[in-house]
């Protein structure tokens, strides 16, 4: 993380409730949205991430990644018992705000404001999938690029070549999918650094790719999105899920951290 970088908008007009020592942003998808209008231009360099009960009970545990999920312009409640415990505190508008929610109405707009995007993150395959599907249900999207990272680490100057590649090619958003907490800690190291608006959105690229279906809208809307994931990917979530809910609801909610 750039602990010298200065962020260009005033953190301190976003309001926010501590959850397990993570600022979780204390908002709604409409306050998002005419925020980012407001600012994507200064918010070039700089990054938010898209927090749920994993991400958050993670930096609980470990300070260097609670840092990280604090260290940019926000961290949005996409996990539905986050908003929760935040309207409990007094947050009586805060409300679920998903990263490809958030992803998808940028899309819709994106148009009509010109916006540039970058896509960074996922398999060469999705990638090619995740860009004829763009360009079929948004017409006129500006994709100013797509690169699929390798698996293994990336040497310095692998890193400074993508860096250069994304920044010629001026982007608005860069969407960054490779998952928690690999996707914060890249947008962190690349703070002020990678030009653009860099949000991490996990899942976001298979979604919109059609690689895997998001749960219904009722149950997004009653915070049941992690059951169906579950039902999707039982061997890769069932531990993480079990694990982290009773660790988020032992110490966020009964004991009120």
């Amino acid at each position: 993380m750039n602990c010298e970088y200065q962020h260009k908008v005033n953190k301190k007009e976003i309001p926010v409730c501590n959850i397990l020592g993570v600022n979780i942003a204390a908002i709604n998808m409409e306050w998002l949205l005419d925020f980012t209008d407001k600012n994507i231009k200064d918010l070039s360099g700089d990054y938010m991430c898209v927090s749920n009960v994993h991400t958050t009970v993670t930096s609980y545990d470990d300070p260097d990644y609670c840092a990280v999920q604090n260290g940019g312009i926000m961290a949005i409640p996409d996990g539905g018992p986050l908003s929760s415990v935040g309207r409990k505190r007094g947050h009586a508008n805060m409300e679920r705000t998903t990263g490809p929610s958030y992803m998808g109405e940028i899309l819709k707009i994106s148009a009509e404001k010109g916006y540039r995007h970058y896509f960074y993150g996922s398999t060469e395959e999705t990638l090619e999938k995740l860009y004829k599907a763009l360009n079929e249900n948004y017409p006129g999207i500006q994709i100013a690029g797509m690169y699929s990272p390798p698996f293994r680490p990336t040497t310095p100057e692998e890193d400074a070549a993508v860096v250069k590649r994304i920044n010629e090619t001026k982007p608005d958003f860069v969407w960054v999918g490779l998952g928690a907490p690999k996707q914060e800690k890249w947008m962190a190291a690349h703070q002020g650094i990678v030009d653009g608006f860099m949000v991490g959105v996990g899942a976001g690229f298979d979604y919109f790719a059609g690689n895997i279906e998001r749960a219904p809208e009722w149950m997004q809307k009653c915070n049941l999105e992690w059951m169906y994931r579950l039902i999707q990917d039982p061997k890769r979530l069932f531990k993480r899920y079990l694990v982290t809910n009773t660790k988020f609801i032992w110490n966020a909610v009964v004991r009120g951290k």
